[in-house]
């Protein structure tokens, strides 16, 4: 969530960072809000010290051996009228609270102005896009081809937007899941860790799913109101939940494979054709906590390690900025990889990486001890795909595709696949 102290500092400069999402901050509102709250926490205080001044008063006067009861029936009154404004004190700050927790967080400042996708701005490509003697299949037909991807399988137990993998292609599945998680750990010094898919409401309202985008969550029948998790960002950032992280520690680096579970409520009519906006798809999330200094240096290493994924695999690429009216509710800034994907001649997204700053460390109590006050204060948090595994597969089949039917194993993955070269057509 956004400083509560910087809200009631600025409000109006709070308000002309949002409006650049195209987001109008109820500045009247949260006056009203602030103004309740400093009303009833004056009385609370008032009364505190009336009721403190009191007992000693009581103490006193047993002292001198004076009648204590008007004083004792007095502090008795004093309790109850406290209790019953500390309760107004409660719910003005519970409204405030989940007032704060449906806004979006501050733009960084380098973010670029736009309202839409159209204005985010390319800042990177790598490698040319395959040039093909025959018209790309994509990726369904192939899969078909392949013998490896099964929808009407899927359909006839889960309904739409679900898939069946089999043989040689669940094993190139496998195998980007492998290459990836040995990347990031090998080289790029990330710690592997297994999480729950399973999670509670507040791990959610933590990253900032809840409670705005429930819509986009599936929750489970149980006692104890599970959801299943839309990405490994949410048990893996709470990792560091209600902790001060030592200094010394930081910062830290999580690597994790995990299936993801989304409705796609806000996706309706999109991209239903094959494995691009599934209900359930794996992933290989990076998650990153550092000190507040070194968050934005951090955003562009773990978008590079991102990057490195793609590279290794040697397919097009490019880096886009996403602008304003892009970037998602609770990062600060964003960039999104797109691959090429030659059935749709043109860059699909594969991973966005993020720099939420303090915005989910103050909604999970996430903090490290500065050494320089000795005070604790909120880290960093930044997550990334490193990278969908659907998509990367996709990216995989369509941009190594042959003429006969047949798939190009990159070299990258071949060790991964007992060395095999080429994915063949079933007969």
């Amino acid at each position: 969530m956004i400083d509560p102290k910087l809200l009631r500092a600025d409000p109006e400069g709070v308000a002309r960072n949002l409006a650049r999402r195209g987001f109008a901050l109820d500045v009247s509102r949260l006056e009203a809000l602030e103004a309740e709250r400093k009303r009833w926490q004056i009385e609370v205080d008032r009364l505190r010290a009336e009721r403190n001044s009191n007992a000693k008063a009581v103490g006193a006067a047993k002292g001198r051996g004076e009648d204590t009861a008007p004083l004792i029936a007095r502090g008795e009154q004093l309790t109850n009228e406290l209790a019953g404004v500390e309760q107004s004190l409660s719910t003005v700050q519970a409204e405030l609270e989940r007032w704060q927790l449906g806004l979006p967080n501050l733009l960084h400042e380098s973010v670029p102005d736009g309202r839409d996708e159209s204005a985010n701005v390319e800042t990177q490509r790598w490698g040319q896009p395959p040039r093909f003697t025959f018209k790309p299949r994509d990726h369904v037909e192939i899969g078909l081809r392949l013998g490896g991807l099964d929808f009407e399988a899927a359909a006839r137990m889960s309904g739409a937007r679900f898939v069946v993998m089999r043989g040689q292609v669940a094993r190139l599945h496998r195998a980007l899941v492998q290459f990836m998680l040995d990347l990031h750990t090998r080289e790029h010094g990330y710690t592997e860790v297994y999480v729950p898919y399973l999670v509670q409401s507040q791990a959610l309202v933590g990253t900032g799913q809840l409670p705005k985008f429930e819509q986009e969550l599936f929750g489970v029948r149980s006692d104890q109101h599970f959801y299943l998790i839309p990405t490994a960002e949410v048990p893996v950032t709470n990792l560091v939940r209600e902790q001060i992280v030592p200094a010394e520690r930081m910062p830290l680096r999580y690597v994790c494979h995990s299936p993801c579970f989304r409705s796609e409520a806000g996706a309706a009519g999109k991209d239903t054709h094959g494995m691009i906006r599934n209900h359930q798809f794996d992933k290989v999330e990076l998650v990153q906590i550092v000190r507040p200094a070194d968050s934005y240096a951090a955003l562009d290493e773990l978008t590079s390690h991102a990057r490195r994924v793609l590279e290794r695999l040697e397919i097009a690429h490019r880096t886009v900025a996403l602008c304003a009216g892009d970037v998602g509710a609770g990062s600060a800034k964003t960039y999104d990889l797109e691959v090429w994907l030659p059935s749709q001649e043109r860059y699909r997204e594969i991973s966005s990486c993020s720099n939420f700053e303090a915005y989910q460390a103050r909604r999970m109590q996430a903090r490290w001890r500065n050494p320089e006050t000795g005070k604790p204060e909120p880290v960093h948090t930044l997550n990334g795909s490193g990278l969908a595994v659907g998509r990367t597969l996709v990216a995989v089949l369509e941009n190594y595709q042959s003429e006969d039917g047949s798939v190009s194993v990159p070299r990258a993955l071949q060790p991964y696949v007992g060395g095999m070269e080429t994915l063949t057509p079933v007969k």
